[in-house]
């Protein structure tokens, strides 16, 4: 095998860590980048990149988005490393077995789930290293009721079990379960700080949008933070946060001025995404966050909810469907601001809460590429990352103009994600930078023409400009075209 099996010729390099930002090659081999420079000996595969921006590949917290077809989507928007932490799988060992034997496009990882530890200790749930029990079992009352101690302990005995079969972190979905008692969530944290692990927390109700919550979501994570000493990130703060954004982050800004280590991620879009099933979503609540049974799309149909009783009837006979949750208007000015809100404070990272694909009618060859007509997910699950970059990036391409050196952008898609694993999981050092000696996990685009195109109304569409996609040196995406017979990525685990 070649030292220099490829060389990028001519490129702006962008390395967010370091500070370089300028025309160089970059050499390639054996998985890993062998050298930066200019005029470069040769190599086996040349390509000349001039005019493009050569950067380290971007690393998404958050994707359940997992399988082949959705995790080329995320190639596709130059994401090189997707990671399931938020809702996370049990048992992981299981997880990072069938992904290793289908093989994956990217790299992949998982956190050991709460929630799916909790339905098997407080409802007999049965588990198989995948998400689906959860979106099975997702509007059940008899996993939510608040736990007996013994039945905590069973729940901290299989996230150990997951933490030493090498599970990212512990990804903890307290907003649908908004009856579990505080303590148990400070127990779980406590399990996280021993073991050096974060956790990846979709948050409970904030006091604004539910007066009567145990307590608040955003107050649960910080005191979290602070009295167990573990790291604590705050999944989607702009979703569950709405327009008491500007709390929120006050809440996080003087945690982590004190010193407690909580970190905040956000996607750039205004409508979330969620099993129909969720707490949250039942008829009653909706009007706690502004919402009617009109503001959700059901999915598998296409259908707008017209009633609550259409409601009523979807979650009992469908509650792991998905539905998107329409709260502001992607492209109206007046809500810009407090969409991106979240993402303009500077240590704020982007993650794409990804969604697995929906088909209407029968599934069709997990391998198939293009996608067949037919499948349906949230926009952000192909267009997250090129997105944000033309949204907050004054080089982001395509009419783009925002408040962030394209360095800056990068730095929240690639170096700060990265940054925030390595504690667990030191290989992550190596990602997330474009150095001698990093991954060769790689993105190639075009600043004046990467965009997003996913819409809710096509939401499969692949992003432009993006021109090559390296994963562990293997080219994923190649000439903006998806290579079909590779599947490269490896497993990041702890």
């Amino acid at each position: 095998m070649s030292e220099r099996e490829v060389v990028l010729r001519g490129g702006r390099v962008i390395d967010p860590e370091s500070g370089l930002d300028g025309v160089r090659d970059v050499a390639i081999g054996r998985g890993r980048v062998v050298e930066i420079g200019s005029a470069l000996a040769p190599g086996d595969a040349e390509f000349d990149v001039s005019g493009m921006v050569v950067t380290a590949g971007f690393v998404d917290l958050h994707s359940h988005a997992q399988d082949i077809a959705g995790l080329r989507l995320r190639a596709c928007d130059g994401v090189t490393t997707a990671l399931e932490l938020e809702a996370g799988v049990t048992p992981v060992g299981a997880a990072y077995r069938m992904a290793a034997a289908e093989g994956r496009p990217v790299n992949y990882g998982f956190a050991a789930s709460w929630a799916l530890a909790r339905m098997e200790a407080v409802a007999a749930v049965g588990l198989d290293g995948t998400l689906l029990p959860f979106l099975l079992n997702v509007a059940s009352p008899d996993w939510q009721r608040p736990a007996r101690q013994e039945e905590i302990t069973a729940m901290l005995l299989r996230l150990s079990a997951d933490l030493a079969d090498g599970a990212v972190g512990i990804g903890v979905l307290a907003g649908y379960a908004p009856a579990t008692d505080p303590d148990e969530y400070l127990q779980v944290a406590r399990l996280a700080a021993e073991a050096g692990a974060p956790t990846f927390t979709h948050s409970r109700d904030i006091r604004e949008v539910a007066p009567e919550v145990l307590i608040d979501g955003a107050d649960e994570i910080v005191q979290a933070a602070a009295e167990t000493g573990a790291q604590m990130h705050f999944c989607h703060v702009n979703s569950t946060s709405l327009d008491h954004i500007d709390r929120v982050l006050g809440v996080i800004a003087r945690a982590q001025a004190a010193g407690a280590r909580v970190t905040v991620e956000a996607y750039p879009y205004g409508s979330g995404m969620t099993a129909i099933g969720a707490a949250f979503l039942a008829p009653e609540r909706l009007a706690e966050r502004g919402l009617s049974p009109s503001s959700l799309t059901y999915a598998p149909t296409g259908e707008r909810v017209e009633s609550a009783a259409r409601l009523r009837e979807l979650r009992q006979s469908d509650p792991g469907g998905l539905v998107i949750i329409h709260v502001l208007d992607d492209d109206d000015p007046a809500d810009r601001p407090l969409l991106l809100r979240s993402l303009l404070v500077p240590d704020t990272v982007v993650a794409s809460d990804a969604m697995p694909l929906t088909w209407a009618g029968s599934a069709p060859d997990p391998l198939a590429w293009p996608l067949p007509r037919g499948a349906v997910t949230h926009p952000r699950t192909a267009g997250t990352f090129s997105r944000a970059l033309r949204l907050l990036s004054r080089g982001g391409g395509s009419g783009g103009g925002g408040p962030f050196t394209l360095a800056e952008a990068l730095a929240k898609c690639s170096l700060g994600p990265a940054r925030l694993l390595q504690d667990r999981v030191p290989a992550m050092a190596r990602k997330g930078r474009l150095q001698q000696g990093s991954d060769a996990d790689i993105v190639v685009f075009d600043p004046d023409t990467i965009s997003d195109q996913a819409t809710y109304a096509d939401s499969t569409r692949p992003s432009t400009g993006i021109r090559h996609v390296l994963v562990n040196g293997t080219f994923v995406v190649r000439d903006g075209e998806l290579v079909t017979d590779v599947l490269p990525g490896r497993p990041v685990r702890a």
